[in-house]
Protein backbone atom coordinates (compact mmCIF):
# COMPACT_ATOMS: atom_id res chain seq x y z
CA UNK A 1 0.00 0.00 0.00
CA UNK A 2 1.15 3.68 -0.66
CA UNK A 3 0.44 6.38 0.79
CA UNK A 4 0.36 9.55 -1.21
CA UNK A 5 2.61 12.84 0.71
CA UNK A 6 2.56 16.62 0.24
CA UNK A 7 3.66 20.09 0.84
CA UNK A 8 2.25 22.95 -0.48
CA UNK A 9 2.42 26.21 -0.36
CA UNK A 10 1.32 28.45 2.76
CA UNK A 11 -1.32 31.02 2.67
CA UNK A 12 -2.74 33.11 5.55
CA UNK A 13 -6.52 33.26 6.60
CA UNK A 14 -8.27 36.00 5.01
CA UNK A 15 -10.56 38.43 7.21
CA UNK A 16 -13.81 37.99 8.72
CA UNK A 17 -16.37 37.85 6.66
CA UNK A 18 -19.28 40.02 7.94
CA UNK A 19 -22.67 38.57 8.68
CA UNK A 20 -24.46 39.94 5.59
CA UNK A 21 -21.10 38.66 3.02
CA UNK A 22 -22.24 35.76 0.56
CA UNK A 23 -19.70 33.86 1.98
CA UNK A 24 -20.62 33.64 5.64
CA UNK A 25 -23.37 31.75 6.91
CA UNK A 26 -24.68 34.45 8.90
CA UNK A 27 -26.57 34.83 12.47
CA UNK A 28 -26.45 31.13 13.62
CA UNK A 29 -28.38 30.68 16.91
CA UNK A 30 -27.44 26.83 18.89
CA UNK A 31 -29.72 24.22 19.68
CA UNK A 32 -29.91 21.95 22.68
CA UNK A 33 -30.87 18.42 22.96
CA UNK A 34 -30.68 15.88 25.69
CA UNK A 35 -28.95 12.91 24.73
CA UNK A 36 -29.30 11.38 27.99
CA UNK A 37 -31.50 10.52 30.89
CA UNK A 38 -31.83 8.26 33.80
CA UNK A 39 -33.71 5.27 31.03
CA UNK A 40 -30.99 5.86 28.55
CA UNK A 41 -27.69 7.38 30.15
CA UNK A 42 -24.18 7.37 29.15
CA UNK A 43 -22.17 4.74 30.23
CA UNK A 44 -19.10 6.78 30.54
CA UNK A 45 -15.36 5.12 29.81
CA UNK A 46 -14.66 5.29 33.57
CA UNK A 47 -17.56 3.03 34.03
CA UNK A 48 -20.36 5.67 35.43
CA UNK A 49 -23.76 6.12 34.09
CA UNK A 50 -23.93 9.52 33.48
CA UNK A 51 -27.34 11.55 33.36
CA UNK A 52 -28.65 14.32 32.22
CA UNK A 53 -26.88 15.17 29.49
CA UNK A 54 -27.76 17.97 27.49
CA UNK A 55 -25.81 19.17 24.36
CA UNK A 56 -25.47 22.00 22.56
CA UNK A 57 -24.85 22.33 18.77
CA UNK A 58 -25.36 24.44 15.72
CA UNK A 59 -25.51 23.25 12.45
CA UNK A 60 -25.30 25.19 8.70
CA UNK A 61 -26.40 24.47 5.69
CA UNK A 62 -28.97 21.44 4.60
CA UNK A 63 -29.03 18.52 5.03
CA UNK A 64 -30.05 16.47 1.60
CA UNK A 65 -32.92 14.29 0.60
CA UNK A 66 -30.68 11.33 0.88
CA UNK A 67 -29.36 12.61 3.99
CA UNK A 68 -25.78 11.77 3.27
CA UNK A 69 -23.60 15.24 2.89
CA UNK A 70 -23.48 15.56 6.91
CA UNK A 71 -19.86 16.55 7.88
CA UNK A 72 -19.18 16.50 11.78
CA UNK A 73 -16.70 18.92 12.83
CA UNK A 74 -14.68 18.81 16.34
CA UNK A 75 -13.20 21.29 18.52
CA UNK A 76 -10.36 21.58 20.32
CA UNK A 77 -9.83 22.26 24.05
CA UNK A 78 -11.61 25.49 24.78
CA UNK A 79 -13.58 25.87 21.41
CA UNK A 80 -17.40 25.43 21.18
CA UNK A 81 -20.03 24.72 18.90
CA UNK A 82 -20.08 27.75 17.55
CA UNK A 83 -17.63 27.26 14.63
CA UNK A 84 -18.98 29.39 12.13
CA UNK A 85 -21.37 33.03 11.51
CA UNK A 86 -22.24 35.21 14.08
CA UNK A 87 -23.77 35.33 17.13
CA UNK A 88 -26.85 37.35 17.53
CA UNK A 89 -27.29 37.10 21.38
CA UNK A 90 -23.39 37.15 22.21
CA UNK A 91 -24.18 40.69 24.40
CA UNK A 92 -27.36 39.61 26.13
CA UNK A 93 -26.79 36.12 27.03
CA UNK A 94 -22.99 37.06 28.66
CA UNK A 95 -21.00 36.42 25.54
CA UNK A 96 -19.39 39.22 24.76
CA UNK A 97 -15.94 37.75 23.63
CA UNK A 98 -18.24 36.63 20.43
CA UNK A 99 -19.90 39.97 20.06
CA UNK A 100 -16.69 41.11 17.54
CA UNK A 101 -16.05 38.21 15.83
CA UNK A 102 -17.40 35.29 14.25
CA UNK A 103 -17.14 31.49 15.03
CA UNK A 104 -13.70 29.84 15.87
CA UNK A 105 -13.19 28.78 12.26
CA UNK A 106 -15.24 30.97 9.99
CA UNK A 107 -13.02 30.61 7.47
CA UNK A 108 -13.58 27.57 6.80
CA UNK A 109 -17.20 26.88 6.88
CA UNK A 110 -19.63 28.36 4.44
CA UNK A 111 -20.74 28.60 1.08
CA UNK A 112 -17.91 28.02 -1.32
CA UNK A 113 -15.30 27.55 1.71
CA UNK A 114 -13.38 24.33 2.60
CA UNK A 115 -16.71 23.08 4.32
CA UNK A 116 -19.02 24.54 1.22
CA UNK A 117 -22.48 24.78 2.76
CA UNK A 118 -23.83 24.91 -0.44
CA UNK A 119 -23.12 21.16 -0.53
CA UNK A 120 -22.86 20.15 3.08
CA UNK A 121 -24.90 20.12 5.88
CA UNK A 122 -22.39 21.11 8.78
CA UNK A 123 -22.64 20.01 12.34
CA UNK A 124 -20.46 21.18 15.47
CA UNK A 125 -20.92 19.89 18.93
CA UNK A 126 -19.78 20.79 22.31
CA UNK A 127 -18.43 18.44 24.05
CA UNK A 128 -19.22 17.11 27.61
CA UNK A 129 -17.44 18.54 30.61
CA UNK A 130 -16.97 22.55 28.64
CA UNK A 131 -18.59 25.32 29.93
CA UNK A 132 -20.69 26.34 26.73
CA UNK A 133 -23.58 24.81 26.91
CA UNK A 134 -23.09 21.18 27.26
CA UNK A 135 -23.52 19.55 30.28
CA UNK A 136 -20.02 20.22 32.50
CA UNK A 137 -18.91 20.63 36.10
CA UNK A 138 -20.70 24.16 36.30
CA UNK A 139 -24.02 22.66 35.47
CA UNK A 140 -26.72 22.23 37.75
CA UNK A 141 -26.54 18.63 39.52
CA UNK A 142 -30.18 17.81 40.01
CA UNK A 143 -30.04 15.70 42.60
CA UNK A 144 -28.29 18.31 45.10
CA UNK A 145 -29.25 21.86 43.20
CA UNK A 146 -25.96 23.11 42.99
CA UNK A 147 -23.06 22.64 40.63
CA UNK A 148 -21.41 19.57 39.96
CA UNK A 149 -17.79 21.12 40.89
CA UNK A 150 -15.63 18.60 42.53
CA UNK A 151 -18.29 15.58 41.76
CA UNK A 152 -18.21 15.82 37.78
CA UNK A 153 -17.07 12.54 36.67
CA UNK A 154 -13.78 12.07 34.53
CA UNK A 155 -14.95 11.68 30.99
CA UNK A 156 -12.16 10.35 27.52
CA UNK A 157 -12.50 11.90 23.88
CA UNK A 158 -14.08 7.99 23.61
CA UNK A 159 -16.90 9.51 25.87
CA UNK A 160 -16.85 12.44 23.55
CA UNK A 161 -17.63 10.35 20.26
CA UNK A 162 -20.04 8.51 21.86
CA UNK A 163 -22.09 11.37 22.87
CA UNK A 164 -21.69 12.99 19.39
CA UNK A 165 -22.79 9.32 18.10
CA UNK A 166 -25.95 10.22 19.67
CA UNK A 167 -26.40 13.23 18.50
CA UNK A 168 -25.95 12.61 14.73
CA UNK A 169 -28.25 10.03 15.39
CA UNK A 170 -30.74 12.10 16.85
CA UNK A 171 -30.30 14.01 13.75
CA UNK A 172 -31.36 11.46 11.82
CA UNK A 173 -27.73 10.73 10.26
CA UNK A 174 -26.63 7.19 9.31
CA UNK A 175 -23.70 7.86 7.97
CA UNK A 176 -21.30 11.13 7.63
CA UNK A 177 -19.38 12.39 4.90
CA UNK A 178 -16.49 13.42 6.68
CA UNK A 179 -15.38 14.13 10.64
CA UNK A 180 -12.77 16.79 10.90
CA UNK A 181 -11.14 18.25 13.36
CA UNK A 182 -7.79 20.26 14.61
CA UNK A 183 -5.61 19.42 17.44
CA UNK A 184 -8.01 17.51 20.17
CA UNK A 185 -10.65 17.69 17.42
CA UNK A 186 -8.88 15.96 15.72
CA UNK A 187 -8.15 13.30 17.65
CA UNK A 188 -12.02 13.30 17.93
CA UNK A 189 -11.79 12.46 14.29
CA UNK A 190 -9.47 9.60 14.36
CA UNK A 191 -11.81 8.12 17.33
CA UNK A 192 -14.67 8.32 14.83
CA UNK A 193 -13.19 5.97 12.44
CA UNK A 194 -12.14 3.69 14.55
CA UNK A 195 -15.20 3.75 17.44
CA UNK A 196 -18.27 3.78 14.24
CA UNK A 197 -16.10 2.32 11.02
CA UNK A 198 -19.59 1.76 9.41
CA UNK A 199 -21.07 5.30 9.88
CA UNK A 200 -17.57 7.30 8.85
CA UNK A 201 -16.80 7.69 5.12
CA UNK A 202 -13.57 10.29 5.82
CA UNK A 203 -12.30 11.31 8.47
CA UNK A 204 -9.74 14.73 8.53
CA UNK A 205 -7.24 14.72 11.41
CA UNK A 206 -5.46 18.25 11.29
CA UNK A 207 -2.56 18.89 13.79
CA UNK A 208 -3.12 16.08 15.69
CA UNK A 209 -1.85 12.14 16.46
CA UNK A 210 -2.74 8.91 17.76
CA UNK A 211 -1.63 9.89 21.15
CA UNK A 212 -0.26 13.07 23.26
CA UNK A 213 3.48 12.77 24.00
CA UNK A 214 5.05 12.96 27.66
CA UNK A 215 6.33 16.70 27.30
CA UNK A 216 2.36 17.22 26.17
CA UNK A 217 1.39 15.23 29.19
CA UNK A 218 4.26 17.12 31.31
CA UNK A 219 2.81 20.84 30.01
CA UNK A 220 -1.04 19.59 31.01
CA UNK A 221 0.27 18.43 34.46
CA UNK A 222 1.86 21.60 35.33
CA UNK A 223 -1.55 23.59 34.23
CA UNK A 224 -3.66 21.50 36.39
CA UNK A 225 -0.99 21.99 39.41
CA UNK A 226 -1.55 25.53 39.09
CA UNK A 227 -5.23 25.29 39.19
CA UNK A 228 -5.74 23.12 42.02
CA UNK A 229 -3.41 24.60 43.74
CA UNK A 230 -5.21 28.16 43.88
CA UNK A 231 -6.38 28.90 47.56
CA UNK A 232 -9.95 29.27 45.56
CA UNK A 233 -10.01 26.17 43.83
CA UNK A 234 -11.32 24.96 47.35
CA UNK A 235 -11.45 21.45 45.67
CA UNK A 236 -13.33 22.19 42.39
CA UNK A 237 -16.81 23.35 44.36
CA UNK A 238 -16.15 26.98 44.38
CA UNK A 239 -18.78 28.36 42.63
CA UNK A 240 -20.30 30.58 45.23
CA UNK A 241 -17.41 32.17 45.44
CA UNK A 242 -14.35 33.52 43.87
CA UNK A 243 -13.11 31.41 41.06
CA UNK A 244 -9.27 30.18 40.76
CA UNK A 245 -8.88 32.73 38.46
CA UNK A 246 -4.96 33.04 38.99
CA UNK A 247 -4.80 29.33 38.83
CA UNK A 248 -5.98 29.39 35.00
CA UNK A 249 -4.66 32.23 34.12
CA UNK A 250 -1.34 30.53 34.67
CA UNK A 251 -2.49 27.37 33.17
CA UNK A 252 -3.34 28.94 29.90
CA UNK A 253 -0.21 30.92 29.91
CA UNK A 254 1.58 27.50 30.00
CA UNK A 255 -0.54 25.84 27.40
CA UNK A 256 -0.36 29.30 24.98
CA UNK A 257 3.13 28.92 24.71
CA UNK A 258 2.82 25.26 23.14
CA UNK A 259 0.65 26.42 20.58
CA UNK A 260 3.65 28.99 19.37
CA UNK A 261 6.58 28.74 17.55
CA UNK A 262 9.53 29.74 18.59
CA UNK A 263 9.67 31.37 14.65
CA UNK A 264 6.12 33.41 15.76
CA UNK A 265 7.49 34.31 18.96
CA UNK A 266 10.90 35.98 18.02
CA UNK A 267 9.05 37.60 14.96
CA UNK A 268 6.30 39.14 17.24
CA UNK A 269 8.15 39.75 20.33
CA UNK A 270 11.78 39.28 20.40
CA UNK A 271 13.44 40.35 23.26
CA UNK A 272 11.61 43.80 23.06
CA UNK A 273 10.91 45.48 26.39
CA UNK A 274 7.35 46.56 26.85
CA UNK A 275 8.05 50.33 27.83
CA UNK A 276 11.28 50.63 25.17
CA UNK A 277 13.49 51.59 27.42
CA UNK A 278 15.56 48.65 29.06
CA UNK A 279 15.04 46.81 32.47
CA UNK A 280 13.79 48.50 35.34
CA UNK A 281 15.73 46.24 37.73
CA UNK A 282 12.03 44.56 39.24
CA UNK A 283 9.68 41.75 38.67
CA UNK A 284 6.52 43.22 36.92
CA UNK A 285 5.64 42.55 33.68
CA UNK A 286 9.10 43.61 31.78
CA UNK A 287 8.86 42.22 28.33
CA UNK A 288 6.29 42.40 25.13
CA UNK A 289 6.02 38.35 24.97
CA UNK A 290 5.64 38.52 28.75
CA UNK A 291 2.41 41.16 28.67
CA UNK A 292 1.27 39.25 25.47
CA UNK A 293 0.95 35.92 28.14
CA UNK A 294 -0.79 38.19 30.66
CA UNK A 295 -3.23 38.87 28.24
CA UNK A 296 -3.65 35.55 27.09
CA UNK A 297 -4.71 34.63 30.49
CA UNK A 298 -6.53 37.72 32.02
CA UNK A 299 -8.89 36.76 28.20
CA UNK A 300 -9.51 33.04 29.12
CA UNK A 301 -10.10 33.46 32.62
CA UNK A 302 -13.01 35.59 31.20
CA UNK A 303 -14.83 32.88 29.41
CA UNK A 304 -13.64 29.63 30.64
CA UNK A 305 -14.20 27.03 33.88
CA UNK A 306 -11.28 26.12 35.64
CA UNK A 307 -12.98 22.44 36.38
CA UNK A 308 -13.50 22.62 32.78
CA UNK A 309 -9.69 23.26 32.00
CA UNK A 310 -9.41 20.39 34.02
CA UNK A 311 -11.59 17.96 32.60
CA UNK A 312 -10.70 18.41 28.86
CA UNK A 313 -7.21 18.50 29.22
CA UNK A 314 -7.42 14.96 31.42
CA UNK A 315 -9.11 14.14 28.52
CA UNK A 316 -6.26 15.06 25.77
CA UNK A 317 -3.55 12.47 27.84
CA UNK A 318 -5.79 9.39 28.27
CA UNK A 319 -6.42 9.40 24.50
CA UNK A 320 -4.52 6.49 22.42
CA UNK A 321 -6.00 5.27 19.57
CA UNK A 322 -4.08 2.27 20.14
CA UNK A 323 -6.06 1.08 22.67
CA UNK A 324 -8.27 -0.23 20.51
CA UNK A 325 -5.50 -2.40 19.40
CA UNK A 326 -4.85 -3.41 23.43
CA UNK A 327 -1.62 -1.17 22.46
CA UNK A 328 -1.12 -1.88 18.72
CA UNK A 329 -1.70 0.68 17.09
CA UNK A 330 -2.09 -0.79 13.53
CA UNK A 331 -4.28 -3.21 15.01
CA UNK A 332 -6.16 -0.28 16.40
CA UNK A 333 -6.06 1.22 12.79
CA UNK A 334 -6.75 -1.93 11.48
CA UNK A 335 -10.86 -0.97 12.20
CA UNK A 336 -11.06 1.78 10.22
CA UNK A 337 -12.95 1.42 6.88
CA UNK A 338 -12.63 5.40 6.03
CA UNK A 339 -10.51 7.28 3.79
CA UNK A 340 -7.95 9.57 5.67
CA UNK A 341 -6.56 12.94 5.14
CA UNK A 342 -3.93 13.90 7.53
CA UNK A 343 -2.60 17.56 7.87
CA UNK A 344 0.10 18.90 10.10
CA UNK A 345 2.39 21.89 10.26
CA UNK A 346 5.94 22.38 9.85
CA UNK A 347 6.28 24.39 13.19
CA UNK A 348 3.89 22.39 15.80
CA UNK A 349 6.10 20.86 18.00
CA UNK A 350 2.81 19.57 20.32
CA UNK A 351 2.19 17.40 17.80
CA UNK A 352 4.86 17.00 15.43
CA UNK A 353 4.98 16.31 12.19
CA UNK A 354 7.14 13.05 12.47
CA UNK A 355 3.96 12.18 14.33
CA UNK A 356 1.34 12.66 12.04
CA UNK A 357 3.78 11.22 9.36
CA UNK A 358 4.33 8.30 11.68
CA UNK A 359 0.44 7.37 11.83
CA UNK A 360 0.08 8.18 8.02
CA UNK A 361 2.97 5.29 7.72
CA UNK A 362 0.68 2.96 10.27
CA UNK A 363 -2.57 3.37 8.31
CA UNK A 364 -0.96 2.82 5.13
CA UNK A 365 0.43 -0.64 6.47
CA UNK A 366 -2.56 -1.56 7.84
CA UNK A 367 -3.93 -0.75 3.78
CA UNK A 368 -5.81 2.22 4.67
CA UNK A 369 -6.26 4.84 1.81
CA UNK A 370 -4.42 8.19 3.22
CA UNK A 371 -2.98 11.39 1.92
CA UNK A 372 -0.70 13.33 4.42
CA UNK A 373 0.06 16.76 3.58
CA UNK A 374 2.63 18.75 5.82
CA UNK A 375 1.91 23.00 5.11
CA UNK A 376 4.95 24.82 6.15
CA UNK A 377 4.04 27.17 8.77
CA UNK A 378 5.60 29.35 11.53
CA UNK A 379 2.49 29.72 13.18
CA UNK A 380 2.91 26.35 15.40
CA UNK A 381 0.24 23.91 16.98
CA UNK A 382 -2.20 27.31 16.23
CA UNK A 383 -1.76 27.18 12.72
CA UNK A 384 -5.16 25.09 12.03
CA UNK A 385 -6.51 28.28 13.29
CA UNK A 386 -4.46 30.62 11.20
CA UNK A 387 -3.41 28.65 7.40
CA UNK A 388 -6.95 28.25 6.86
CA UNK A 389 -6.27 29.40 3.23
CA UNK A 390 -4.04 26.87 2.51
CA UNK A 391 -6.13 23.93 4.36
CA UNK A 392 -9.52 25.40 2.00
CA UNK A 393 -7.02 23.89 -0.53
CA UNK A 394 -6.38 20.83 0.63
CA UNK A 395 -9.82 19.88 2.38
CA UNK A 396 -11.32 20.88 -0.61
CA UNK A 397 -9.54 18.65 -3.24
CA UNK A 398 -9.35 15.81 -0.31
CA UNK A 399 -13.60 16.10 -0.22
CA UNK A 400 -13.38 16.24 -4.18
CA UNK A 401 -11.47 13.08 -4.23
CA UNK A 402 -9.03 15.35 -6.13
CA UNK A 403 -6.26 15.68 -3.66
CA UNK A 404 -3.08 13.91 -5.72
CA UNK A 405 -4.03 15.63 -8.60
CA UNK A 406 -4.11 19.43 -7.13
CA UNK A 407 -1.32 19.52 -4.48
CA UNK A 408 1.79 19.78 -5.66
CA UNK A 409 5.10 19.51 -5.74
CA UNK A 410 5.22 16.36 -3.31
CA UNK A 411 7.03 16.47 -0.25
CA UNK A 412 8.11 12.23 -0.78
CA UNK A 413 7.01 10.89 -4.32
CA UNK A 414 4.83 7.98 -3.03
CA UNK A 415 6.24 6.01 0.36
CA UNK A 416 6.17 2.35 -0.65
CA UNK A 417 5.33 -0.28 2.17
Amino acid sequence: MAIAAYRVSRVRRRDYDPPDSPTSVGYVRSSLARLADQENPLVLQCGRPFWPIDVTYETYGKLNSDRDNAILVCHALSGDAHAAGWDPDALEQGRPWRADRPGWWDSMIGPGKALDTNKYFVVCSNVLGSCYGTTGPSSTDPSSGKPYGSSFPVVTVGDWVRLEERLVTHLKIDKLKAVIGGSLGGQQALEWALAYPERVESAIVIGASARLSAQGLAFNAVGRYAIVNDPNFRGGDYYDGVPPRVGLSVARRLAHITYLSEESLEAKFGRRYRHGCGPSYGFSTEFEVESYLDHQGEKFVERFDANSYLCITRAMDYYDASDWGDGDLERALSRAKATFLLVSFSSDWLYTPAQMEQLALSLAKCEKRVTYVEIPSSAGHDAFLIETETLTEVVKAFLDGQTTKRLSPPLYSQIGL
